[in-house]
């Protein structure tokens, strides 16, 4: 991440959820938002890509088997990826912030780090600098990694069947994504949480990285 950009710091707080496929990073977020809510917190939950009516469309594109046999090139796909992101800040995620609400987002730019630079071989600078473009430098004012082994991952993947376009290239590339989101835990306001064990245990993990991080009262 560039020196020049900083998490985003208000009025609304913005916490993203990454790790690779079947970490259980959808569970923990229904689990913080209800938690949150409890306590009186306005909670906006949503996701990328598809967190929009463009985005479903394009994360149809992007993860969806093709019926006519087409490949979806690299390039292509982290454009597209790029394109749902920005249109999930423009309409979803700014007004939020904008509003005072906390915003629980399911990936962001640290998903298209992983799958489509590393994951892909696209290169982490040249993915983060497109999405950083599309998104005008809205960076979360927290990441959390959810951290699995990648056994467990596949063994997860394995275990939940019909996988879509991406989760079916295979255990290489799960491994290689796996180690793009290890090089994030070395960029400021990102925190990795051990995912094993049961829901509960990780998200006790979760709500003390974020009293920790300051995030949470």
């Amino acid at each position: 991440m560039s020196a020049a950009l900083t998490p985003h710091a208000g009025p609304g707080r913005f916490v993203a959820f990454e790790g690779p496929d079947a970490s259980g990073k959808s569970t923990q977020i229904a689990l913080l938002a209800a938690r949150l809510r409890s306590d009186g917190v306005d909670v906006l939950v949503s996701r990328e890509p598809g967190g929009t009516a463009v985005g479903a469309r394009i994360r149809s594109l992007v993860l969806d088997h093709s019926d006519e046999g087409a490949v979806l090139s690299p390039r292509a796909e982290a454009l597209l990826m790029a394109a749902d992101r920005a249109q999930h800040v423009d309409e979803v995620i700014r007004p939020a912030l904008e509003a005072g609400r906390t915003v629980l987002c399911d990936r962001y730019l640290g998903s298209s780090i992983a799958y489509q630079g590393v994951g892909r071989g696209l290169g982490a600078e040249p993915i983060e600098r497109l999405s950083l473009w599309a998104t005008e430098d809205l960076v979360p004012t927290i990441t959390i990694v959810i951290r699995v082994p990648v056994e467990v991952s596949l063994e997860r993947l394995a275990a939940q069947g019909s996988p879509d376009r991406l989760e079916s290239l295979g255990a290489a590339f799960v491994r290689r994504v796996s180690a793009g989101y290890e090089q994030l835990l070395t960029r400021p306001a990102t925190v990795g949480v051990s995912g094993i064990g049961s829901p509960d245990e990780v998200a006790e993990r979760v709500w003390s990285a974020l009293i920790d991080a300051g995030v949470l009262p």
